[in-house]
């Protein structure tokens, strides 16, 4: 894929060729110039199906401050171009990395109630990354990182071998329509890449309240080899009292909807 050139004044703009990728614009013009990039992946990594879609929402004058004040200590842009120093990042503490966080106030709530864990933070949603470094900073939580865009590129460039405590995937999109089923997340090629970034014994936990999805998780989790089901029955887990009640599932309860938890252990490499 090219990328995107500005032509030179007075000179007319060359006509891509027919098979260049012509990202759209606000992919392409920061919104904030020293926060997130709006595709920090960019060209230089593959176009494939993903699990998630960018949305553009309203930033508050609050948020945007705190991407403006924060974003250089705490956020991180997902560009796949480096390995991250976790150690270096969160000061040498065990780091859960939590996939779509929304707009972040249960994160928050985590990250305050284990001051001892580190959270890396990963979500799409501009106004969300503004709050919860917000919230961060106001309740003074320096064990929490933001870091913006594609959580698989994440996981597969930049973290290294066995170097999670754990995965938490709370509410992700359930692609309802059959057809779209292949853009869910948690899919045994996602499994396969996640279980080689988590220590042995780690914990990955995953919440829906689309009970189809739910059933799929547990099916997929079930029959992969490195993933052990904590519960003895072999089913869905209660909510654990570290996972606070979140927006998503406020809104599902609210539909009446029924909320599942599933926790699988990583377990050593057959």
């Amino acid at each position: 894929m090219s990328e995107s050139r500005t032509p030179q004044p007075d000179a007319p703009e060359a006509e891509p060729a027919a098979n260049s990728y012509v990202p759209p614009k606000w992919r392409t013009e920061p919104r904030f110039p020293d926060g997130p990039a709006p595709d920090p992946a960019g060209s230089h990594h593959e176009r494939r199906i993903r699990s998630f879609q960018p949305r553009r929402s309203r930033v508050t004058t609050g948020q945007g401050e705190a991407l403006k004040r924060l974003w250089g200590t705490w956020g991180l842009d997902i560009d796949g171009r480096e390995v991250l120093d976790l150690d270096r990042l969160f000061g040498g503490l065990p780091v859960v990395l939590e996939i779509g966080f929304g707009m972040g106030e249960a994160t928050a709530q985590m990250a305050a109630a284990d001051p001892d864990t580190g959270i890396l933070a990963v979500d799409v949603h501009t106004p969300g990354q503004g709050n919860l470094l917000a919230l961060a900073e106001r309740g003074g939580m320096t064990n929490v990182r933001v870091a913006n865009g594609d959580a698989v590129i994440l996981l597969r460039e930049m973290l290294p071998p066995a170097s999670l405590a754990g995965i938490r995937v709370y509410f992700p999109d359930p692609w309802p329509k059959a057809r779209h089923h292949k853009r869910r997340l948690i899919q045994p090629e996602f499994l396969d890449l996640a279980a080689t970034r988590m220590a042995p014994g780690a914990v990955l936990h995953c919440a829906t309240d689309w009970e189809p999805y739910a059933e799929q998780m547990l099916e997929v989790l079930s029959a992969h080899p490195l993933f052990e089901n904590t519960q003895e029955d072999g089913g869905f887990a209660p909510r654990p009292d570290f996972r606070p009640l979140t927006r998503f599932e406020g809104q599902g309860l609210d539909k009446g909807h029924v909320v599942h938890d599933l926790l699988f252990r990583r377990v050593e490499n057959a």
